[in-house]
């Protein structure tokens, strides 16, 4: 077995759910020459997330993220960790829901994702910055 691990540096992105696959991949550990393997990816922030679903409909980003602010309301009153806005606890709750790291198979060079799923950023923040993921690899080569 090989391990590789990099980070991925995200830009600031809005706040939803964000299809990054791509990006994902441009920054990713060397998959190419990797026969089958597991890449892991863990977001080192706590007011965002990491998911896969539905690649190819943008409706289901925007439903995704109305559900989750129905579920999470930005504006409860027994919220106290405000200090950064009333989207502060909000993004934290929201996080641990979803969760901060994915486990992908690697296929012969390539991410074992269905035909239809890809890899979010979930952003809960209204204004957040540049987001960090480190990626390890471990596979045979």
């Amino acid at each position: 077995m090989i391990w590789h691990q990099t980070f991925i540096e995200l830009p600031p992105l809005p706040r939803g759910f964000n299809l990054v696959t791509n990006e994902i991949l441009a920054q990713a550990p060397d998959l190419a020459n990797c026969e089958v393997g597991l890449l892991n990816l863990f977001i080192q922030h706590t007011s965002a997330s990491l998911a896969i679903n539905e690649n190819a409909d943008p409706d289901v980003r925007g439903d995704l993220e109305r559900h989750f602010n129905v579920m999470v309301p930005e504006h409860a009153d027994y919220y106290e960790h405000t200090l950064e806005g009333p989207d502060d606890t909000t993004s934290h709750i929201k996080s641990v829901m979803i969760g901060p790291s994915l486990n992908i198979p690697v296929t012969r060079g390539h991410l074992a994702l269905g035909t239809w799923q890809g890899i979010y950023l979930c952003e809960h923040r209204n204004r957040a910055s540049g987001r960090r993921i480190v990626a390890t690899l471990q596979g045979r080569w």
